[in-house]
């Protein structure tokens, strides 16, 4: 029955029906939320009608704060079968990692601070050695991940200079960056070259003139070309860039390190070969491939790092404790030959194909034993995240067909806690297992009964 007028405010926030509310959010939230959603009825009887009733009001404030939760990251399981999920997170970090580096963040650490000396000490220094052996390179850098890597680079190198670049590589990367566009803010000037498909070495030859500061070779890891198309080689470039005296920076992305699964997968080069190579820098992600963190890589001349990391807007862009730790510890993983073991990206991607189908096979005969039209089928999994584009990976997964309509489903999948991700596919929907750790079994098994 409407009621004439609203209760109180605070008579709201002290009924029974919030008590849990106010223990997990806090009084000044749940009275935020009250507010709002007596606010919004100020507004709806505007047009006729009375006020709910107290008890009508908590559920919607209940409604309004569940819906207001879950638009923090949730822990979700990941049946889409891309395993560099940009919008899941990318990878995760391993729980080893977490056991190993959980006791420095949770106490004062030595970030800044040289123990030996008893001095202030560089920020980054110990992760930055570790990848430059990892990786073959004179010297590394971390900053706050590959845009910006490649930012700092153009402003600290080339500012109010050309940098010369195939048009076959003015590439947009995820989140609509476009390469051209961060050339223009970063200070240096765009001197294209060649043609959408083709640029041979005559045109960065010519193309290198007086104003030409750097030669960048982006990597394209997230589109393919193909048919009439060619490009120039990195160890070309950099003896080019030698015989000019121009730096050659090669923007390689996706930061796959050998041998192992990753590589034989995706087919991407390493970062050892990509320093190999001859180049005088190189750009990549930490937390694509390399399966860290989010962080961005310089790897390369150390005379060249120096200018970077002597750069004023270093400072903006270094990265924090936690994410020098996590490196550290995936560094440490790749360096020792246990990526499978320890890095969650090479452990998903060293799962055998047998094994994918006993699980899936399990899970289909249950979700058949509820009554479900489940089958078991194979799956062409994915990289994504902009790594080795139009590559893929055999595995297995369960199909539903609906009903109910698969829209529901994965309506269905996304309320269960924890909420599962999956793909919608003619007319049902499929739940990859690759990209799902045993532990994920039982929680879509739990929904699937």
């Amino acid at each position: 029955m409407p009621q004439s007028h609203p209760p109180s405010i605070e008579t709201i926030v002290a009924d029974s029906g919030l008590s849990s509310a106010v223990a997990a959010h806090g009084r000044p939230v749940v009275t935020e939320i009250v507010r709002t959603v007596v606010e919004r009825l100020r507004g709806e009887i505007r047009s006729g009608g009375g006020w709910l009733s107290a008890d009508e009001i908590i559920t919607r404030v209940n409604a309004l704060l569940a819906q207001r939760t879950l638009q923090f990251p949730q822990r979700v399981v990941n049946a889409t079968g891309v395993l560099i999920h940009t919008n899941l997170g990318r990878v995760p970090w391993g729980p080893e990692l977490l056991c190993e580096i959980s006791p420095r963040l949770t106490s004062y650490i030595s970030l800044e601070y040289d123990i030996a000396e008893g001095i202030r000490g560089k920020r980054g220094i110990a992760v930055e050695a570790e990848l430059a052996a990892l990786t073959g390179a004179e010297g590394a850098m971390v900053v706050n991940n590959n845009a910006a890597a490649v930012y700092l680079v153009l402003s600290a190198l080339a500012w109010n200079r050309e940098v010369v670049i195939s048009r076959g590589e003015l590439v947009q990367i995820g989140g609509g960056f476009r390469i051209p566009e961060i050339l223009a803010k970063s200070g240096a000037i765009l001197r294209e070259i060649g043609t959408t498909n083709q640029t041979s070495l005559a045109d960065y030859d010519k193309a290198c003139g007086p104003q030409a500061a750097l030669i960048l070779k982006v990597h394209r890891s997230n589109f393919v070309q193909t048919g009439f198309v060619s490009e120039v080689d990195p160890k070309s470039l950099a003896a080019l860039g030698k015989k000019k005296g121009i730096p050659v920076v090669w923007d390689v992305g996706s930061g796959a390190v050998g041998p192992g699964a990753v590589c034989e997968f995706s087919g991407e080069p390493t970062l050892r070969a990509c320093v190999g190579s001859g180049v005088d820098l190189v750009t990549s992600s930490g937390d694509k491939l390399f399966g860290g963190p989010q962080a961005g890589f310089v790897l390369g001349r150390r005379d060249l790092l120096n200018r970077l990391h002597s750069d004023p807007f270093y400072r903006a862009l270094r990265p924090d404790k936690a994410t020098l730790l996590a490196l550290e510890l995936t560094t440490r993983a790749h360096r020792s030959g246990k990526s499978a073991e320890l890095v969650p990206l090479y452990k998903l991607l060293s799962v055998l194909s047998s094994r994918l189908k006993e699980r899936a096979e399990a899970m289909a005969e249950r979700a058949r034993a509820h009554g479900h039209r489940a089958s078991v089928v194979a799956t062409a999994d994915t990289f994504g995240g902009g790594a080795a584009p139009g590559k893929t990976i055999d595995g297995w997964g369960v199909r539903i067909d609906a009903p109910p309509s698969p829209e529901e489903l994965s309506a269905r999948a996304r309320a269960f806690s924890p909420p599962i991700i999956a793909t919608v596919s003619d007319n049902g929907m499929v739940f990859s297992l690759r990209t799902m750790f045993d532990g994920d079994d039982s929680a879509l098994t739990d929904f699937l009964s």
